[in-house]
């Protein structure tokens, strides 16, 4: 395993992230492991080199960070870096959601609880929040900063004007910056090269795509993905236009350069990514220790100048995805 800085933090982080997301109960979806599973991948994962770890409060309502708290706590934590997030519904209240001063303190205690850490090293603003003024979330997530209850401060998805506002806020207000931004990049869905992207590279900021694989869209063959348990359960995979624009012939191309190599397309696909300077590390979730070994093999895979434009020249402009 590689190692990245993330950002201009001066942290070394594994050229893979491994997403919690499919630890924790089966009640929350129907794909995700439970904490025996769970472990497997995750101590595999160390195995591996991995050292970069990405969870939220939200997943399985709180249980992924318990799981991978408990996983850890059997590890040397000084190894480890371990982000999570806040923003979404963890329960009826209306004060649990959102980005709140109350919220992000609550929150933020009550993750720090199940993970069993004193701090965190990046705590993630999960969306942006239309109804808490930026201000005040930043001023809030300073203050987490300045108690040594998080080590850095990162974003997701949410439309470059808006992240050009809240860094632009911090500088002004001498307050604590993003460094990092989790936003959604995959070889079907590259929207953010438009904005997003470019302003990352400008300020300095680290870049870790979600869904790297396209919701498993670019692991196998594409009329073959409806048949796995998250294709045949998972409605989200569906409100992504990764068939749009190209998506289909993509695919194929993958396939297609995916056997000629002799690899999988999954590899290929991450190897897309890792060979992006504007990526720092692409946040893989799995379900399976084979998978995550492939994600690993990845890494070594290089792609030539010829083999990146075959694989994008398909690409049409698709609508924008994953800012909800």
């Amino acid at each position: 395993m590689e190692y990245t800085t993330l950002g201009n933090t001066g942290m070394s982080v594994s050229e893979i992230c491994l997403g919690c997301m499919s630890f924790g109960s089966s009640d929350w979806r129907p794909w995700v492991l439970d904490e025996e599973e769970s472990r497997e991948i995750i101590e595999r994962a160390i195995d591996l080199g991995i050292n970069f770890f990405d969870t939220a409060n939200v997943y399985s309502m709180g249980e992924s960070e318990r799981v991978l708290g408990n996983v850890l706590d059997e590890y040397d934590r000084d190894e480890q870096v371990v982000a999570t997030k806040v923003f979404g519904e963890m329960g009826e209240d209306p004060n649990r959601q959102g980005l709140s001063r109350k919220a992000i303190e609550q929150e933020l205690e009550n993750s720090l609880d199940r993970l069993g850490m004193d701090t965190v090293d990046l705590y993630q603003i999960h969306r942006w929040d239309d109804e808490t003024p930026i201000e005040e979330t930043l001023e809030t997530l300073d203050d987490a900063v300045r108690r040594g209850k998080t080590r850095y401060v990162g974003a997701s998805s949410m439309w470059a004007h808006q992240f050009a506002d809240a860094l632009a806020t911090s500088d002004h207000r001498n307050l604590e910056r993003f460094v990092s931004m989790q936003n959604h990049y995959n070889l079907v869905y590259r929207e953010e090269e438009r904005e997003m992207l470019p302003l990352c590279e400008k300020e300095d900021v680290g870049v870790m795509p979600w869904s790297p694989l396209a919701r498993g869209y670019l692991t196998r063959p594409h009329e073959d993905v409806d048949a796995t348990e998250r294709g045949e359960s998972e409605e989200r995979l569906y409100d992504h236009p990764y068939r749009e624009g190209g998506g289909a012939e993509i695919n194929e191309r993958v396939q297609e350069l995916a056997a000629e190599r002799g690899v999988k397309m999954a590899q290929i696909a991450l190897a897309w990514l890792l060979h992006k300077d504007w990526v720092d590390t692409p946040i893989v979730g799995t379900t399976s220790v084979e998978h995550l070994e492939d994600a690993v093999e990845a890494t070594e895979i290089s792609l030539s100048a010829s083999d990146i434009s075959y694989l994008e020249e398909p690409y049409e402009p698709v609508r924008v995805s994953g800012h909800e």
